[in-house]
């Protein structure tokens, strides 16, 4: 979500940012303008009067008025204002910005049941499946900005994000929140100083979302996503078509006993950006991580270091056959980079560690009625948390919207996961193979753009259907499957959901 909110926010720094360059131009020719007017005065004035204003303005600059602002000083009529020593601000403002999702879902028999796009027992290795229909919980993320503009181009902003999300249903949940400030940090962009390369860069510090995260939002699922508390630059500009963000975060694992010391992560990573591709490579490293066990049937310890890397296209059509958009990504991950979709947050991976991601997903309108949505996401990994396990997973997912007017539509969702899990016993989980599968109708009601994929707020109502192989649902005592009144045999959930960002 915050990478679709960063991506409209890029956009409207990037107009601001040409307007500027404009203002910037016609400000100059009137700066020439008026130090054209002002040179013409003063040849005209007689000298006497050239005179006492010299000594007028001394006087002003030596004893200052209280009440004169410190960015002006007096001046004697006919003569001209002294330009300010410092850079003013020229433009600033606070914005909002904001998502959340909240809804109630129940089985056809009105009573709980089990729900959320990673229910599965891939769920716990990033296998998630269609969220359409399958959410139960209440998220919230407000962020509040500040930006400032300066006369001589440069540009401050400071955001700062709260969220919080749960499950309960009643309106006071003080005891079971978990609300969190997710983001804090400062970017400083066009620097007048810096130039070549760096001209136009944008440096940055504090807590914060990667800007060039992205998602596939109908699975609820991050394609990459990097986060933490460090630094940076972006749009480091080595030609036309090349450029390349730099960063460094900082991530927590933890007190480890036999370390007298808190287990931090740090993450450094190069992301280039090359036409519509992109190659993304990270360095992990956290010293003393190794004396972490993990506790399984074969105590294997956990890797101090790793690499993670991402080669990912961005289409502007449906995989370059109609109008549409597309984006897909390739993904490796060995140690504590095995992680591959949220970069260093897994402290528990062993050294030998190694994962491959496929991820992809477009939209496209078929017709004038008709838009349709499919996402791909498939992952093996090895040696994850115990010597020789394997977790091998794929969801195919469809979303189709059929537009009966343009305030209602019937948005249709079809999920499929096959999974192949061997986790040679950690954590008590047994091997387990076989599908998942879930349908979903939600009749839909939008205020405009009733078509459009990424246009909200929305209200919809749903039913969805469940299914799954017996097998799965002997993978653990503690997940959703096998669990109480929820077992493979099909599964009806019913319920109502409000979805909206801006």
């Amino acid at each position: 979500m915050e990478a679709r909110l960063q991506a409209a926010e890029q956009r409207a720094a990037d107009a601001e940012k040409r307007a500027r360059q404009a203002e910037l131009r016609v400000a100059g020719i009137e700066q020439q303008r008026d130090k054209s007017q002002q040179v013409a005065l003063t040849n005209t004035a007689p000298p006497a009067a050239a005179n006492s204003v010299s000594a007028s303005s001394a006087s002003s600059a030596a004893s200052p008025s209280p009440s004169s602002s410190p960015m002006t000083t007096a001046a004697v009529p006919g003569t001209p204002v002294s330009v300010p020593a410092q850079t003013p601000e020229l433009a600033e403002g606070f914005e909002f910005h904001g998502y959340a999702r909240s809804g109630l879902i129940m089985n056809d028999a009105a009573t709980s049941t089990q729900s959320g796009p990673y229910l599965t027992p891939a769920g716990e290795t990033g296998g998630a499946v269609g969220r359409l229909g399958n959410e139960n919980n209440t998220y919230v993320e407000l962020n509040l900005e500040h930006k400032t503009r300066l006369a001589n181009g440069a540009t401050t902003r400071f955001k700062a994000m709260l969220a919080d999300g749960q499950q309960s249903y009643n309106d006071w949940t003080a005891d079971t929140s978990s609300l969190n400030l997710r983001q804090a940090f400062v970017e400083l962009g066009s620097l007048p100083t810096f130039t070549g390369a760096f001209h136009n860069s944008t440096l940055w510090a504090g807590k914060r979302f990667d800007r060039d995260n992205f998602d596939i939002h109908w699975l609820d699922s991050d394609v990459v996503f990097l986060a933490g508390t460090g630094g940076g630059i972006y749009d480091v500009r080595w030609n036309d078509r090349l450029r390349s963000n730099f960063s460094l975060y900082g991530r927590n694992f933890g007190d480890i006993e036999t370390v007298d010391n808190t287990i931090q992560n740090y993450i450094v990573t190069a992301n280039n950006f090359v036409g519509p591709f992109q190659f993304m490579l990270s360095g992990l490293r956290a010293k003393d991580n190794e004396e972490r066990v993990n506790n399984g049937v074969r105590n294997d310890n956990a890797g101090d270091s790793g690499f993670h890397a991402m080669a990912a296209l961005h289409n502007d059509s449906f995989y370059g056959l109609r109008a549409g958009q597309a984006k897909s990504a390739l993904l490796y991950g060995h140690g504590l980079g095995a992680e591959v979709k949220g970069i260093g947050s897994d402290g528990n991976l062993t050294q030998n560690a190694n994962t491959w991601r496929l991820a992809s997903y477009g939209t496209t309108a078929i017709n004038s009625t008709w838009s349709f949505a499919p996402a791909l996401l498939a992952q093996q990994s090895r040696d994850r948390y115990v010597r020789g396990d394997d977790y091998r997973w794929l969801t195919f997912n469809a979303r189709f919207i059929q537009e009966i007017n343009q305030n209602f539509a019937l948005a249709w969702e079809g999920s499929y996961q096959y999974m192949d899990l061997d986790p040679q016993g950690f954590k008590n989980r047994q091997s387990v193979s076989g599908g998942f599968y879930k349908l979903t109708l939600a009749p839909t009601f939008k205020v405009g753009d009733i078509g459009d994929f990424f246009t909200r707020p929305e209200i919809r109502f749903f039913a969805s259907w469940m299914n799954w192989d017996s097998s799965l649902d002997n993978y653990a005592s503690d997940d959703a499957f096998g669990s109480s009144g929820f077992s493979s045999g099909g599964e009806w959930n019913i319920g109502v959901q409000m979805e909206t960002w801006f």
